[in-house]
């Protein structure tokens, strides 16, 4: 913790404990990602008004942030879509260390939603953030929306390690060795299409599988 003393992360036994799990399960790309979230996330929360600890707390955005792509690891691979197996990891982990229920479950939406912008952002500013937050570090919004020089002074302290192209080369990677993890029309399903060149299925073919209901046998269009 002591290279990142001057940032404004929550320094509780939680924050703590958990900023020393993800370090030493994810790629060091992935988890400065995750960090730089944390705080691009808290900046737009005080350009809404949002004050921290006053009009949401700062921990479990913290957690959401530093966990939100612990799906990405290896620890965190399972079976499902990794936004899903992390959010998962997030709440065994948390469980874990005594977290409440309920703190929890904040948790595992804030982790669960952050690839669903329009959802996330009806949620507790602990939710919405997160999305924001990891959206923002993946491209500056035109007009800019950080303080000049901020994020200079951010990829000082937490260099970039070229985030984007790990991001998708891991989540790929993941969803070549288990399809399952990316199905069609998903983020995940998208980024492989874009590797393999491989065609959606039309939704009529996903509708006439064998596994289906003859939904189309007999249908007629209404013109």
């Amino acid at each position: 913790m002591d290279t990142f003393e001057e940032l404004p992360f929550p320094r509780t036994e939680v924050a703590l404990n958990t900023l020393r799990y993800v370090r030493g399960i994810e790629d060091e790309a992935i988890f400065n990602h995750s960090l730089r979230t944390y705080l691009y996330g808290r900046t737009l929360g005080e350009q809404q008004g949002l004050r921290p600890d006053e009009d949401y707390d700062d921990e479990l955005l913290f957690l959401g942030c530093v966990l939100h792509d612990a799906g990405l690891s290896s620890e965190g691979n399972g079976d499902q879509p990794f936004d899903i197996d992390g959010a998962d990891l997030a709440a065994r982990f948390l469980s874990e260390e005594g977290v409440s229920a309920e703190r929890i479950d904040v948790v595992w939406d804030a982790v669960a939603l952050h690839l669903h912008y329009e959802i996330s952002q009806r949620k507790r500013p602990e939710i919405a953030l997160v999305s924001a937050g990891a959206g923002l570090d993946l491209g500056e919004e035109d007009p800019p929306v950080l303080p000049a020089g901020y994020a200079d002074r951010i990829h000082t302290v937490l260099p970039r390690l070229h985030a984007a192209a790990v991001l998708y080369d891991t989540i790929v990677g993941q969803a070549l060795d288990k399809p399952h993890k990316a199905p069609p029309f998903t983020m995940p399903g998208e980024l492989v299409r874009q590797q393999t060149q491989e065609p959606w299925p039309t939704w009529k073919q996903l509708m006439t599988q064998p596994s289906g209901w003859n939904d189309y046998a007999g249908y007629e269009p209404k013109r």
